[in-house]
């Protein structure tokens, strides 16, 4: 096995494991009086799931010939993060999803209520992790107020929660290709590049480098939204563990419902190969991105 032909499923679960160790000595059990909260916390972040956004951050830093262990608190950030942005999409409000990973969505396990304050409470701890000074490795303050900055503009108003926002409103309706890539940027490239942009910051990267590693992920992020496309329709319910067809259901706008399967599958090759394209004057350290790319892309065959 060459540097650049590295076991991408090993190196998934050995960076998953270290990613939810961390997630556990930093949310542990509450006792007392919180402890149904916090096992409403805890029931959906340890429910599974792939980790990929924190794993991007830590791809990048590696990339940059940067250990990310000692770093794993404020990447674990991402992840709360995102676990909480499914807490909310799966509510009866938003998509009324029943299954998520597998198992029963949160708001169904513990009431509407408080899935809405176990989203609430993981987001808030994100930035906890994020603003932590005992956490941050002695990173400077000015970077890590720039990471701060940029993942709130990732999942604020102009980047997730803005696309969830566009893709609620455009259920049952007809909108344009440009809307539809737009929204996607919004909703799931918006979080994946600023996971790439963490881990070059830390990784103390040039503005060279870290715009390479921005445009990887907006790509990635486009090809994980595609492929996700493409599963929602060609997968089962137990291979995407939560309901296959929902899009369908919903009158989602997707890819798949623009361009058609065949088409759609060239696209997220494209955005694979984009990808692959920005980061290619990066060296060998650089290949848990590359196959990561081409993991994302497999996802849909």
């Amino acid at each position: 096995m060459t540097p650049y032909h590295l076991d991408i499923k090993s190196y998934l679960q050995a960076r998953r494991d270290q990613v939810e160790s961390t997630l556990a000595d930093l949310l542990p059990g509450e006792k007392g009086e919180l402890a149904p909260h916090f096992e409403a916390l805890r029931y959906s972040l340890f429910a599974g799931g792939k980790r990929i956004r924190p794993i991007l951050a830590m791809a990048a830093m590696e990339a940059l010939g940067r250990d990310p262990i000692p770093w794993l608190p404020m990447i674990c950030s991402l992840e709360c993060i995102h676990t909480y942005s499914l807490i909310h999409d799966d509510l009866p409000a938003m998509d009324n999803d029943d299954l998520r990973r597998g198992k029963p969505t949160n708001h169904k396990v513990y009431g509407e209520a408080e899935a809405i304050l176990a989203g609430d409470g993981l987001l808030t701890f994100a930035f906890e992790l994020l603003a932590a000074p005992n956490l941050g490795n002695n990173l400077p303050a000015a970077k890590r107020l720039v990471i701060i900055s940029l993942i709130s503009r990732a999942i604020g108003s102009r980047g997730m929660v803005g696309g969830q926002s566009l893709d609620m409103a455009a259920e049952g309706k007809s909108i344009s290709f440009d809307s539809l890539k737009f929204l996607h940027s919004c909703k799931t490239g918006a979080l994946i590049t600023a996971s790439l942009e963490t881990g070059a910051i830390i990784g103390q990267a040039t503005e060279e480098e870290r715009q390479a590693l921005s445009r990887y992920g907006a790509q990635i992020g486009l090809a994980f939204q595609i492929v996700d496309d493409l599963r929602d329709i060609e997968g089962t319910t137990e291979q995407l563990g939560k309901p296959a067809g929902s899009d369908q259901e919903l009158e989602k706008a997707t890819y798949p419902a623009f361009l058609g399967l065949k088409e759609t599958r060239v696209q997220a090759k494209q955005a694979v190969n984009d990808a692959l394209d920005a980061i290619s004057n990066f060296d060998h350290k650089a290949a848990p991105l590359r196959e990561l790319a081409n993991y994302i892309y497999n996802r849909s065959r």
